[in-house]
């Protein structure tokens, strides 16, 4: 099945690419080698991960920063906290390969 993963990583729209790599880009160092290291380290996330579940994954991570029950409830439930350990699995990957 090697064209599985082809179509997994190829899922990410170029906009939810571009919007990471500057991301990436603004917390490193807005150089041409960091955007070719942040680059890389988008699409070795995209191998990991539908772009369904990393867009999840992001709101996840927004909404754990809201206070009262709503904040609470993303931080704690079970099934928020798997989707986060694989996205830091796939980003620890992308720091070993790209960084």
């Amino acid at each position: 099945l090697p064209f599985a993963t082809s179509s997994l990583a190829n899922d990410y729209p170029t906009e939810a690419r571009v919007d990471y790599v500057l991301g990436c880009m603004a917390a490193n160092d807005n150089s041409y080698l960091t955007m070719r290291k942040c680059s890389c380290s988008i699409d070795v996330i995209a191998e990991h991960l539908s772009y369904e579940t990393y867009e999840q994954v992001e709101v996840v991570l927004g909404m754990q920063d809201q206070r009262g029950e709503l904040g609470v409830l993303f931080r704690t439930e079970r099934g928020m906290q798997d989707q986060l350990r694989a996205l830091r699995l796939a980003q620890a990957d992308a720091n070993l390969r790209c960084f």
